[in-house]
């Protein structure tokens, strides 16, 4: 039999204006699920939480480090499992490159220090054969969280398919970009405080109806989603820096000024990618609002080698990069085959963060998850406990779809192990 092994993290941003409150009662309720009910020994279960400052913290580089060790001792036969309660964002892209229409999906550390849907990827990848290693985020726009896993309970499949179709169409369709750059506006005006309402049925750029921040809400109770804005976003990473220069455009170059060496994969690629473009001499090409986003990064960059800062590109220029398109937003390359994502809703819908009226709070998928088991004995498939969660939710006057990302091997396998 093999070993069971878990990392837990939640995160409430305690004091922030991106405060939570059901996330570390997720963890607590898994915790004691991973031990009562599935056999975990307490030693063999990680856990990051943001409840006070006397523990390690849930920051970027802390769960980096503590999802490196889960992966990298793990053998053949093992179940390694990872449950994330917390905000989830999505970055807009930012090479300033017309053909960059996509956005990268992620989950929001304490620090801030972003880990993105590539990131899962790679890091599923090192997962050996015969182990099974199961992810729950119950977060917002999550169900892009491992890239390009396959799905097999979700409304992104097509969506995605009609996404592709249209950046396969001759240029002068333009339908993939301008439906981009409506997107990127938004993103400008919300990252400004400006909120631009949408139409229920409006389509967004995934080839489906936007449910932003449009979920039913129960009528008892408090609930909030666990999406944070990019306007949030950039108003923390200016508290952090003391910088008020902060915008779409130069979200991923801020990243990297702040963590460097600790930054995500994804970021420090970015990173080798604009440097090369700037030394290269290739900054101002681009017009219109996609040269505004592009030359902000140039920008940046200029800054910093006009300040003699060469030596902090060192983590950037070090990360290997095979082509430019790698580091585009919502990149899609092959699928891991070793990772089960269960995931809180679509990646162009909001999980929410629910609190009763008797003050209990918890997040919808991790309590749907917990109702499920402890009403069922014995072991539950992957895809039962998701089709189960989507009926629950709904009853419960929520519309966010969980979904399931996985092989096809994986589909009826119990759920964790």
């Amino acid at each position: 039999m093999g070993r069971k092994r878990a990392l837990l993290v939640g995160i409430n941003y305690p004091g922030t204006k991106a405060e939570l409150k059901g996330c570390h009662n997720d963890v607590d309720r898994m915790h004691r699920c991973l031990v009562d009910r599935f056999g975990f020994d307490e030693d063999d279960i990680r856990v990051l939480l943001d409840r006070d400052s006397s523990g390690t913290q849930p920051t970027g580089a802390n769960i980096r480090r503590a999802l490196a060790q889960l992966v990298g001792d793990a053998r053949p036969g093992d179940f390694l499992f990872f449950h994330y309660s917390g905000h989830g964002t999505r970055l807009p892209a930012e090479t300033g490159q017309n053909d960059d229409t996509g956005y990268d999906e992620c989950i929001v550390p304490s620090d801030m220090n972003l880990i993105t849907d590539q990131d899962f990827r790679e890091l599923v990848q090192k997962v050996p054969n015969g182990c099974l290693f199961t992810i729950v985020s119950d977060s917002c726009h999550s169900g892009g969280l491992l890239d390009s896993a396959k799905e097999q309970i979700g409304n992104s499949t097509r969506q995605n398919q009609t996404q592709s179709r249209e950046r396969e169409e001759p240029s002068d369709s333009g339908s993939g970009f301008r439906s981009f750059l409506k997107e990127t506006v938004r993103d400008v005006f919300e990252s400004e405080g400006i909120h631009l309402p949408r139409s229920r049925h409006s389509q967004s750029h995934y080839g489906g109806e936007d449910q932003d921040e449009t979920y039913a809400q129960p009528t008892d109770g408090h609930t909030k989603n666990r999406s944070l804005p990019l306007s949030t976003l950039i108003e923390m990473l200016k508290e952090k820096t003391g910088k008020d220069d902060i915008d779409v455009g130069s979200i991923r170059m801020t990243l990297f000024n702040i963590f460097g060496d600790d930054a995500s994969p994804k970021v420090k690629k970015f990173m080798k990618v604009m440097l090369g473009k700037f030394q290269q001499g290739q900054s101002g090409e681009q017009g219109g609002l996609m040269g505004m986003v592009g030359s902000l990064a140039q920008e940046f960059l200029k800054v910093k080698l006009e300040g003699n800062e060469e030596e902090a590109f060192k983590p950037a220029i070090e990360q290997e990069v095979h082509s430019v398109d790698e580091v585009y937003a919502g990149n899609k390359t092959w699928a891991p085959n070793n990772g089960i994502l269960i995931s809180g809703c679509q990646s162009n819908q909001t999980s929410a963060d629910a609190t009763t009226p008797q003050g209990s709070s918890y997040g919808a998928l991790s309590n749907a998850i917990q109702t499920i088991l402890a009403d069922k004995r014995g072991n539950v498939s992957n895809k039962d406990l998701v089709m189960k969660a989507r009926s629950l939710l709904a009853k419960q006057g929520y519309t966010q779809q969980p979904g399931l990302y996985c092989s096809d091997d994986h589909v009826h396998v119990s759920f964790i192990c």
